[in-house]
């Protein structure tokens, strides 16, 4: 058979049964390895088809799932019409061709099927269960009332997920409890109807989860999605860290969930079931309330008794659920005892009370979850309008159940969920040999008996009357005196100690002991042995309410408190939905409820019952890494689940007689070439010609058995023998047949070919022709229009020269756009023609107006300062000094005086000062000497400052700037006079030499020598 897989590597096409692709991709039935006792040979062969994004694998009609953890392009409707009426083995393994087998069984035999689906958290048993749906839903006879049943079976799922799936440490849509479906078909195949089953809700997680867990969905979605409007309905505030319920796990956000997006999911859901407003409404107000119940918290009174000490959490509690405060106050901080008729109010500590008020939210969220499974039954309800009465529905139910759980610490679930997968090896066993014994007895084939571990013995251990473990634990919590887990597990030791599947700390040898608490006993179940930790396992099989908690529910949400407290009746609201949740009649029933462990081995008892009425298919979830990675197989984990799923078990079982066997006509059908006398047709009976072709081919009599309609092949060896021979003989058919039909088809197809190009051309051709035609006559008048304008081009706009113009002016405007300039300095620009040289002139101002102001409006406020001051002294120096180019590029400071230079007798040193003197003197050379002239207004007047500085040029613009003398800077050519004093005047000559030298003239000038650094 073709496998084709359409994963993320593309398309591939392998044929399983080449001896190359089961070296490269393992065998597709477990049944037909041939050391098919080895788990190492069983893990082997997964590993190979894991790795080809092969993830189903048979053991018989038993399919083996391993969870990719990514998307594979293997549920498209292409695959679902594939896999639709055809025979279980004809294709490769699939969900679907289980799916299809259990639906053609039901229609052709008439008879109930049923797929149970299990394996550990996060292997993929919940989308195993959409999948099989989704298939129903697109395959199965389809009208607008079987359309709105499908719809309704498909968004039960995100409901469900929603109030009933968690994020664990394991699985990030982990579902916490069981559930058994039954669709309803009928009789033309449609899908008319629905129920839904559910077991052992996990109600612990309300108020407790492990680090790096959630509670359940339905708490984040309300609060991430809910609408504003809504939240302020519920008291609720958009942030998860405020509620106690919520923050245990330390994980409020995961990043494979988006709560926004599933709540919005989860109301067009509701709404597709049929839940109208009013009751989303009363729904949300439970979730909300149970919120609001985390928050209570209690503080403890001088003599011990609790106390609410956040009335606030009362309020929406008493509006929400719809009973006054006071009550509620009062039911969560006593409870009521009865004692020899008289009913007494005990007061409870803090501790208590907290309790209390986690039981009652447990309660609250546990019975509202079954109440939302009853509704959705309901919506699911088979109604037959012509036949009312008819019970001609056949059912197809899917179980999706826990897994075999072995923790570090294992408690009273794990005990509930590996008893039920105790129960549900002990039934698969029993219908496989069953089912085996009842196929080798229609062929007329000896039945020879098979070993196997009947594990009856456990499961008695666990549920028998009075000695079993569950009827200990209700013992235990139903005594009176101080009972506790402990004295639990003393009676366990005492009642079952000689068990042989039993084991305790106390019972054990000294090498067992190290390895367990002496609060544990042992279970050796058929998967392995796992020790239970008996610690809260009476409280947990309790699971009770105070009774005035449960008055609080069942009357304050009726008529009948009304009655009790009539001049409240205003201000109290009625919950339709927890009134179905706590009954009445609960309380005047005086017999004590039933243990949850009671519950459970009841329910399961039925569950049984129901799957032994019906045909079963099996499908095992494995998971191949704990990091949810794609692609990574962890064969320790592996290898753990193939032991606890009963894997290697039920291949012993299967592969017990023979290894494979088919119906004579698909047996005679695939192999009648490997014989000439069945090649190409057999005209005689079926079992003749197998008989005629296992002759030919050599087969060993133990090697086979003829039954009336199929035959048996004991080894996989043999039938892989066959296997490659057809191979071999394909090729030669192949090559035959291939001569023939290329012969045939070429020449046909040469013929076609043929006539075909000729129209192809003659019609090619001409469209060829007119294209040609009409670019020519288009170019010929752009041609036509060009030179006409260039004739016209010195003329005023008109007809006959508008498009030369307009090419010349877009010719000009692209050349300008591509060398506009790019700096301030840059003064190029492209001589425009005559008619947009006034347009060139002004786009050439406003470019450069932007490129100032571009550049100006990244000029920071120093940088500017700096510029200001460097063109007033490019206005003074420019042309004029020798050293004015050597000071351009540097830079002017702030200040060129640190702290020890300033004089201390200058008082306002500091201070702003504005000199007055009429003018400057500076040389022409390179030297750094300039005259102040001050004003002589009297005789005490000491003269003209003459000054040297290093930085002369930055020295005289600054004090030109601040005097406002920038226009009064005499630069002199030769020599400056200065006043001395008392009317006596100086002169330095000024001469240019090699190096810098002032010194004292013979005539008593003072003379400077500077170099000439710059000719002008």
């Amino acid at each position: 058979a073709l496998f084709r897989a359409l994963g993320s590597e593309g398309v591939r096409v392998m044929m399983e049964s080449a001896l190359t692709a089961r070296d490269r991709v393992g065998v597709q039935d477990f049944v037909l390895l041939e050391n098919h006792t080895s788990e190492a040979a069983f893990i082997e062969n997964l590993r190979k088809r894991f790795k080809e994004n092969l993830i189903y694998t048979y053991i018989g009609s038993v399919l083996v799932s391993v969870n990719p953890y990514k998307e594979l392009e293997i549920y498209t409707k292409q695959h679902m019409e594939r896999y639709r009426g055809v025979n279980f083995y004809e294709v490769s393994p699939h969900i679907y061709a289980v799916s299809d087998n259990a639906y053609r069984s039901m229609r052709t035999e008439r008879r109930d099927q049923c797929i149970l689906i299990s394996g550990e958290s996060g292997a993929g048993k919940t989308e195993a269960s959409k999948k099989i749906l989704q298939y129903y839903a697109v395959t199965c006879p389809a009208s607008e009332q079987v359309q709105t049943v499908k719809d309704r079976l498909l968004q039960s799922n995100p409901v469900l997920e929603a109030f009933g799936n968690a994020k664990t440490l394991r699985n990030d849509n982990s579902s916490r409890f069981g559930k058994y479906m039954d669709i309803q078909f009928d009789f033309r195949g449609a899908p008319v109807g629905g129920h839904i089953l559910n077991y052992l809700l996990e109600k612990s997680r309300v108020v407790h989860q492990n680090h790096g867990e959630r509670n359940f969905h339905i708490f984040y979605q309300l609060i991430e999605g809910g609408e504003e409007d809504l939240l302020r309905r519920l008291g609720l505030e958009r942030n998860t860290q405020q509620y106690q319920y919520l923050v245990k796990g330390n994980c409020p956000k995961v990043s494979s969930i988006n709560d926004r997006n599933d709540w919005k999911a989860v109301r067009k859901a509701l709404s597709v079931i049929g839940f109208n407003d009013d009751e989303v409404e009363e729904l949300l107000n439970i979730i909300a309330s149970v919120l609001h119940l985390g928050n209570v918290q209690f503080g403890a009174e001088e003599s011990g008794n609790a106390y609410i000490t956040t009335d606030t959490q009362i309020k929406y509690l008493a509006r929400l659920l719809g009973v006054e405060g006071s009550i509620l106050k009062e039911a969560l901080t006593h409870k009521k005892i009865i004692a020899k008729g008289e009913e007494l109010m005990s007061p409870l500590n803090s501790e208590q009370a907290a309790s209390a008020r986690d039981a009652l939210s447990k309660a609250v969220y546990g019975r509202t979850f079954t109440w939302l499974v009853n509704k959705i039954n309901l919506s699911l309800a088979y109604k037959d309008d012509l036949y009312p009465l008819s019970k001609n529905a056949s059912v197809i139910g899917l179980l999706d159940i826990y897994g075999f759980e072995v923790f570090q610490q294992n408690s009273f679930e794990q005990f509930c969920i590996n008893y039920c997968n105790e129960k549900l090896q002990q039934l698969f066993i029993e219908l496989t040999l069953k089912s085996e014994q009842e196929e080798y007895e229609s062929e007329g084939i000896t039945w020879e008996p098979v070993q196997f571990f009947n594990n009856k013995i456990i499961c008695d251990l666990v549920e028998e009357k009075f000695k079993g473990i569950i009827s200990i634990l209700d013992e235990e919590c139903l005594r009176p005196g101080d009972a506790s887990d402990l004295t639990f597990l003393e009676k366990l030791e005492n009642t079952v100690g000689g068990h042989a599947h039993f084991v305790t700390h106390k019972l054990a040898d000294g090498k067992t002991r190290k390895v367990m608490g002496r609060e544990e006993f042992r279970l050796l179940h058929y998967a392995g042995e796992v020790n239970y930790n008996v610690n809260g396992f009476l409280d947990k099989n309790n699971d009770l309410l105070f009774r005035n908690l449960k008055e609080v529910r069942a009357l304050g949400l009726t008529v009948l408190f009304c009655c009790v407290n009539a001049h409240h009746t205003s201000s109290l609201c009625c919950s339709s939905i927890l009134t179905q949740c706590f009954d009445r009649e609960e309380l005047t029933d005086k017999k004590r409820p039933e243990t949850t462990a009671t519950q459970f081995k009841n329910s399961l008892a039925k569950l049984m019952e129901i799957l032994m009425s019906k045909e079963p298919s099996y499908i095992r979830c494995i998971k191949p890494n704990d990091a949810k990675q794609a692609g990574r197989f962890d064969e320790v984990l592996i290898r753990h689940q193939v032991k606890y799923l009963g894997l290697m078990e039920n291949l012993r079982v299967r592969r017990a007689g023979f290894a494979y066997r088919r119906r004579y006509e698909v047996f005679l059908q695939r192999y009648k070439s490997l014989c000439p006398d069945t090649w190409p047709n057999w005209k005689g009976r079926l079992a003749d010609g197998v008989s005629t072709l296992v002759k030919h081919l050599g087969y060993k009599p133990e090697e086979y058995k003829l039954g009336r309609s199929k035959i048996f092949i004991r080894f996989p060896k043999t039938l892989f023998a066959t296997e490659d021979a057809l191979e071999v003989r394909k090729h030669s058919l192949a090559t035959k047949l291939q001569a023939c039909w290329r012969g045939y088809s070429q020449k046909s197809k040469y013929l076609k070919m043929r006539h075909s190009a000729i129209l192809i051309q003659a019609w090619w051709r001409g469209i060829l022709a007119l294209r040609e035609a009409k670019r020519r006559r288009t170019a010929a008048d752009t041609i036509r229009r060009f030179i006409k304008g260039f004739i016209y081009r010195k003329q005023p706009r008109c007809p006959e020269n508008e498009y030369f113009l307009d090419y010349v002016r877009y010719s000009f405007l692209m050349n300008l756009w591509r060398n506009l300039p790019k700096t301030v300095l840059d003064k190029s620009w492209p001589t425009p023609p005559p008619a947009l040289t006034e347009a060139s002139e002004q786009l050439r101002n406003l470019c450069m107006q932007n490129m100032v102001w571009t550049y100006c409006k990244r000029i920071s406020p120093e940088r500017k300062h700096q510029l200001e001051q460097k063109l007033v002294a490019s206005e003074i120096f420019k042309d004029k000094k020798d050293n004015y180019p050597q000071s351009v590029p540097k830079l002017f400071a702030s200040t060129r005086l640190n702290g020890e230079e300033i004089s201390p007798k200058v008082p306002n040193a500091h201070e702003p000062c504005h000199p007055v003197f009429p003018c400057i003197s500076v040389s022409s050379l390179s030297d750094g000497l300039f005259v102040l002239h001050v004003p002589c207004e009297d005789n005490k007047q000491k003269g003209d400052v003459v000054l040297q500085s290093d930085h002369v040029i930055e020295t005289l613009t600054k004090v030109a700037i601040c005097a406002d003398k920038i226009n009064n800077v005499n630069i002199s050519q030769g020599s400056i006079k200065f006043t001395v004093g008392r009317g006596k005047e100086g002169v330095i000559d000024f001469t240019p030499g090699s190096e810098l030298l002032v010194t004292k003239a013979k005539n008593g000038h003072l003379s400077v020598t500077a170099p000439r650094l710059n000719s002008r």
